[in-house]
């Protein structure tokens, strides 16, 4: 495996109190409600967690990716609804690579390929744009340019994802750009994309640690019979698999991520990167079942917190490439390589 610099506790333990302030249930459902929650986003903007892995030069606070997506992994456990991810590791990324600065706003990104960009203006319309509405600024790659907008200043169609989070339509009519950058060679539409996936896949990896934890606690307190129902064959079969695809998923994210901070050759980064987003995919997809399935009645209604995390899973899963597309880019990229690279590519 390859070895990065591991994160800092004390990082991850000060990230972990501060999402746990701004995360109750009620404040995700006010953030549900109101399409943003003002109070998580100060709180973690103050910290200047959304800039970790930003050089300072370029207006963030530093540090590694890799330090980056595990606050982010922390943050997909308590189901952060702000753009924590878009923010640093994609836009603040971009503007970086770009020579531009980075500005202290809640920042969304999204790529413009197949939109008519003349070198002034840009027109046409990108969908499911993350906080949309919600950010103060807008990242746009657009073939080989940075372009940094105003959502304000555009049209912007509300829309809301399986999580309760902005999934917005952004229209671009002639729109003029508040300031434009070169991305540089190998800063493109397909980097940007495994760079979202990789995003995801943290995330995806903290949430279902929240899936675990809270369906033992559950499965530990309900009584049937005289006894938990986690002592119950039937359960602990569930709770099996929960555990099982929660280990699996973050042995692939801690590998797609070591691999992106490493400096490893594109196409190994590449296939990590796809390889964890298909495991998450399935990963999601089994480890929600068994979980409600395991918690009933009780798992299926609004009250009880479990639908923060699993709502949250399946959206993520549409995002940055589902695991039918991720499969075939892997499976693609497998074939190109040709028989003998076959074996050595499965097992490395």
């Amino acid at each position: 495996m390859t070895q990065t610099p591991m994160t800092d506790p004390l990082l991850l333990e000060a990230a972990a109190d501060i999402f746990a302030s701004v995360c109750t249930p009620a404040d995700l459902e006010a953030a549900e409600a109101d399409g943003w929650a003002p109070q998580a986003w100060a709180a973690v903007a103050e910290a200047g967690l959304p800039w970790i892995s930003v050089p300072e030069s370029a207006g963030g606070e530093g540090g590694s990716l890799t330090d980056a997506l595990a606050v982010l992994r922390v943050a997909g456990r308590f189901g952060l609804p702000v753009p924590i991810a878009e923010t640093g590791v994609l836009a603040g990324w971009l503007l970086a690579s770009a020579g531009l600065q980075a500005e202290r706003l809640p920042t969304t990104v999204a790529d413009a390929t197949g939109l008519d960009w003349d070198g002034t203006t840009l027109t046409g319309t990108v969908r499911n744009v993350a906080w949309g509405a919600a950010a103060s600024r807008l990242v746009v790659l657009a073939g080989t340019s940075v372009l940094v907008f105003d959502p304000t200043t555009l049209r912007v169609e509300r829309h809301t994802g399986l999580a309760g989070e902005p999934s917005d339509t952004v229209c671009f009519e002639a729109a003029a750009p508040l300031a434009v950058g070169t991305a540089p060679v190998g800063v493109d539409s397909d980097t940007l994309a495994l760079r979202g996936a990789l995003t995801r896949v943290v995330l995806m990896s903290g949430a279902l640690e929240q899936v675990l934890v809270t369906t033992v606690r559950y499965t530990e307190e309900r009584q049937q019979f005289g006894k938990p129902v986690g002592r119950f064959q039937a359960v602990q079969q569930h709770l099996v698999h929960i555990g099982q695809q929660t280990a699996l998923l973050d042995m692939a994210a801690a590998q797609a991520s070591a691999s992106a901070d490493s400096g490893a050759d594109a196409d190994l980064q590449r296939f990590h990167v796809l390889a964890a987003k298909s495991v998450a995919d399935d990963a999601a997809r089994i480890a929600t079942r068994a979980a409600h399935q395991a918690h009933a009645a009780m798992g299926m209604t609004r009250e009880y917190p479990l639908h923060y995390a699993t709502r949250r899973l399946w959206a993520w899963t549409r995002q940055w490439g589902t695991g039918a597309q991720v499969a075939g880019a892997l499976g693609a990229s497998v074939l190109d390589a040709g028989a003998d690279a076959f074996w050595p590519t499965l097992t490395r």
